[in-house]
């Protein structure tokens, strides 16, 4: 069983976001609340797994560079951008935000990409994160970034769930996801889909197609590829909510991170995203350090996306006038002494040039 599926655990992997099936409307910034001092109770299941695996892994990325073949080594990158791809565009804005539309064939895509990253089904990760939207930073946030970097990164996994967690996730709105017979399918034969998809058929490939030795197969393609995209997902809850600008609303936690978007595909530009939740782009660059959006958008090109939700130029920049922290590349720049007409101006150059 996977060490973070107990159902009294803090849920799935990845930094899980948004509420009803209704996400086009931003919760109001939650105030942090005061956590009470309780005793907290230790995984130590999880602890002794996720400890062996991160062992292994990081010996995994010293056989990735000094005796992997190159081909193994270009199987765990596409391996990692595929399992990426499954949490970015897959259990994130496509399933736990409804940011765009899927139809059947890249549905499937998604879910099996999904299912390669092993961070809990769709349906679990989306649940996790519509909490960590609608309460975030408070008690009922699985991975409440005021409890530290270790706690928001890895340590909700290696502890009870919070009470206030438990008790408010029960009124949480899932039916969505369940009425979509992809989603169903993943949660029922998951823990047979997911050791096959994640670590067997990727143990196999190098063995057979180029004669790898079973250790370099194992441990670079599988463990290492595994651990390290966990860790990038996890950096979206921890980095991204701590060191950053917040050109977008300065009240919140989340920051914009350029690191944390390169690794994650396009995910940290996290103060964008929490302010504009259903933008299927989660940053108001589409393409810029923004890998996810180029895969949404080739789909969109074929048909198999579509209805992409985003924010018009406006509606960013008014947002950004009222409470961004003076930080914004165009608009907040909170020059007092530059006259407002050549602000004005500049804006109506960038939109032409757009």
């Amino acid at each position: 069983m996977a060490p973070y599926s107990n159902s009294e655990v803090s849920g799935g992997l990845f930094e899980n976001d948004a509420e009803t099936p209704d996400l086009g409307i931003k919760e109001p910034a939650q105030k942090t609340e005061v956590t009470e001092k309780r005793e907290i109770k230790l995984v130590w299941r999880n602890i002794i797994l996720f400890a062996y695996l991160h062992a292994a892994a990081l010996y995994g990325g010293y056989l990735f560079l000094t005796s992997a073949k190159w081909q193994t080594d270009a199987l765990a990158v596409l391996l990692y951008v595929m399992s990426g791809l499954g949490i970015t565009a897959g259990a994130h804005r496509q399933w736990a935000h409804k940011s765009y539309k899927a139809k059947l064939p890249l549905r499937i895509i998604l879910m099996l990409f999904n299912t390669l990253a092993f961070q809990d089904s769709v349906i679990d990760w989306a649940r996790d994160h519509r909490m960590h939207h609608k309460y975030s930073e408070t008690n009922a946030d699985p991975h409440n970034a005021t409890r530290g970097f270790f706690f928001s990164h890895i340590g909700w996994l290696l502890c009870r769930k919070h009470p206030e967690l438990k008790e408010k996730g029960k009124g949480l709105d899932m039916s969505d996801l369940y009425s979509d017979p992809i989603l169903r399918f993943q949660k029922k034969y998951y823990l047979y889909l997911m050791p096959l998809v994640c670590f067997i058929i990727p143990t196999l490939i190098p063995v057979y197609l180029w004669n790898e030795t079973w250790t370099n197969s194992f441990f670079v393609a599988t463990l290492f590829r595994y651990t390290f995209i966990l860790n990038v997902t996890w950096l979206v809850n921890s980095a991204a909510h701590k060191w950053g600008n917040k050109p977008y609303d300065k009240s919140i936690n989340p920051v914009q991170n350029l690191s944390v978007a390169v690794f994650a595909l396009g995910e940290g530009f996290h103060n964008y995203h929490h302010t504009f939740p259903w933008d299927y782009k989660t940053a108001e660059l589409g393409n810029y350090f923004n890998f996810t959006t180029v895969f949404i958008d080739l789909f969109a090109k074929i048909g198999w996306a579509y209805d992409l939700k985003t924010v018009s130029d406006e509606i960013i920049e008014r947002r950004v006038r009222r409470t961004g922290d003076g930080t914004h590349h165009l608009w907040g720049w909170g020059d007092k002494d530059q006259p407002q007409e050549e602000i004005d101006h500049a804006t109506i150059i960038n939109r032409k040039d757009d």
